[in-house]
């Protein structure tokens, strides 16, 4: 059975919203993404490719690129969410004013993996987002999450993705949306929990990374260190995700949980895994002083490990909730300068 056509916006024209967009533009709805970047709105629309961010991959006509935000969130059956969380809230207050935001006509799904931090203390992304939004959406965004490298999305490689809100009518109408080759959906109601898998896997790859390099050289470690950590990292995720929240334990052996982190840690598209071999192979870290330092300078990296952002939020709410996370300091404490790289495999001789 056809669906029927639907006018979605994208925020964001990354891999990931990239990706995204085309696979609602082979579906047959009507798809506006915005572009920060005025050059990549002109390559989507004349020469039907995103050579920035998605390298190699032919785009369809029904996908168009704007560089007006609120022009992409007007008149929108769906609109989502796909820019870096350090951006999320700016490029939401841009378009607050959408009529059919004002109103919430529009469904609203958020794609974002991160924490975000506000005047109010680090907030999961849809607490935020919904803080700035009209009162009708409380408790009705949808989040969207699973092991879901853009690239393999957009050649058609066969992906899992979760639909989660704790408006179950909201997170079925967004699994309906997105299923259909190569993207299979199911749908939940733990919110928080896949946003905490979401947001605290990418710190996990980002210590990962850092033992693949250390692999290459070093006799004790191998594939069954690396297994070793995986489980470690799964269980300071759900430790956290339980202490803030999640209402569902299954999350966390779910593609949510173990499925993206596995993937993140693994795939060679793995931003944070590259990051952390990074910082044992090239010493990168070597030009900043400390965590601080290396986020006001984020861009020098030429790619954005959501990560560091993620290690800096996920240790204040460790504090917070006091939850003793291992992996996620150590990981913390690398990028601030005040532990060696190396250390992480004597954390690991500690899990015993």
């Amino acid at each position: 059975m056809r669906k029927a056509r639907q006018r979605i916006g994208i925020l964001g024209a990354g891999a990931w919203g990239t990706a995204i967009g085309k696979h609602l533009a082979e579906q047959g709805h009507k798809v506006e993404i915005w572009c920060r970047e005025p050059e990549v709105a002109e390559e989507i629309n004349h020469r039907r490719a995103n050579s920035r961010f998605l390298i190699g991959v032919e785009l369809p006509a029904g996908l168009h690129a704007l560089s007006d935000p609120l022009e992409a969130a007007t008149r929108k059956d769906h609109l989502l969410l796909a820019v870096p969380s350090a951006y999320l809230l700016p490029v939401v207050r841009k378009v607050l004013f959408a009529p059919d935001i004002l109103d919430g006509r529009t469904l609203l799904g958020v794609l974002t993996k991160g924490f975000v931090e506000t005047p109010q203390g680090v907030r999961l992304a849809t607490e935020a987002v919904e803080n700035l939004l009209p009162g009708i959406y409380k408790d009705n965004l949808v989040y969207i999450s699973g092991p879901s490298h853009a690239e393999e999305v957009a050649r058609g490689k066969l992906t899992g993705l979760i639909s989660a809100s704790r408006n179950g009518a909201n997170a079925i109408r967004f699994r309906q949306l997105l299923a259909g080759p190569p993207l299979v959906v199911y749908s939940s109601l733990d919110v928080r929990g896949v946003q905490i898998c979401a947001a605290v896997k990418n710190v996990i790859a980002i210590a990962f990374g850092m033992l693949d390099a250390l692999s290459e050289f070093s006799p004790s470690v191998g594939d069954n260190t690396e297994s070793l950590l995986l489980a470690a990292g799964l269980n300071e995720i759900q430790r956290l995700g339980l202490a803030m929240g999640a209402t569902h334990a299954e999350t966390f052996s779910s593609i949510a949980g173990v499925g993206d982190l596995d993937v993140t840690c693994r795939s060679k598209y793995g931003r944070n895994r590259r990051f952390g071999r990074e910082i044992i192979l090239t010493h990168l870290l070597e030009r900043f002083r400390n965590i601080d330092e290396l986020i006001a300078n984020i861009a020098s990296l030429g790619y954005l490990p959501e990560g560091i952002l993620a290690a800096k939020y996920t240790r204040i709410l460790a504090e917070q909730y006091g939850v003793n996370l291992p992996m996620c300091s150590l990981v913390h404490a690398v990028l601030d300068r005040r532990t060696e790289p190396l250390a992480v495999v004597d954390l690991i001789l500690k899990q015993q």
